[in-house]
């Protein structure tokens, strides 16, 4: 490969990585062809990039990129490797659980999600349980609107009573 076209790829990458900062390194090595496209497509529907990338290119491109944490993830950076970037930072986590369980790979091999590095299969689960944005937002919401809705409650549950009551002296005379 001519440095020319390296220099083009460590762009390109760099560029996405400034897109969406969050992004999970997988080992996708012994899939085959269907399953490889299986996995993309899946990726794409899920608003997933995955790239195929030489660890090399994806090292240089980190190291220009200066993060602290991403240094952690130079070690893990050996055999096949593949990237998945994302803005929704659980959904590849459940991508790659819901599809390895079916195919055995890809295999997490660590990811940087929030300005957070984790390192190894293990952390899935950890990947999995990371909130979205969205979901973030919900909880948020529920937590503003929980009192005003119990107030509500309160007043319409004493509205009742009080009605209760007036029906119930009127029955007496």
């Amino acid at each position: 490969m001519k440095k020319e076209q390296k220099v083009l790829i460590i762009d390109n990458l760099a560029a996405q990585l400034k897109a969406t900062p969050d992004f999970y390194v997988v080992s996708i090595e012994g899939l085959n062809a269907e399953k490889t496209s299986r996995l993309r497509r899946e990726c794409f529907a899920q608003n997933i990039k995955l790239v195929v990338v030489k660890n090399t290119l994806l090292k240089r491109t980190l190291e220009q990129a200066g993060i602290e944490e991403m240094k952690l993830l130079f070690p893990i950076l050996e055999g096949s490797t593949a990237v998945m970037f994302t803005e929704i930072v659980n959904a590849p986590a459940k991508l790659i659980k819901s599809f390895g369980q079916v195919n055995g790979k890809p295999v997490l091999k660590g990811a940087l999600v929030q300005e957070c590095a984790y390192i190894g299969e293990d952390q899935l689960e950890n990947l999995i349980n990371i909130k979205s944005r969205e979901e973030l937002i919900g909880d948020i919401a529920g937590l503003i609107l929980s009192p005003a809705q119990r107030l509500v409650s309160a007043v319409k549950a004493a509205g009742s009573n009080m009605a209760g009551i007036v029906k119930t002296l009127a029955d007496r005379e």
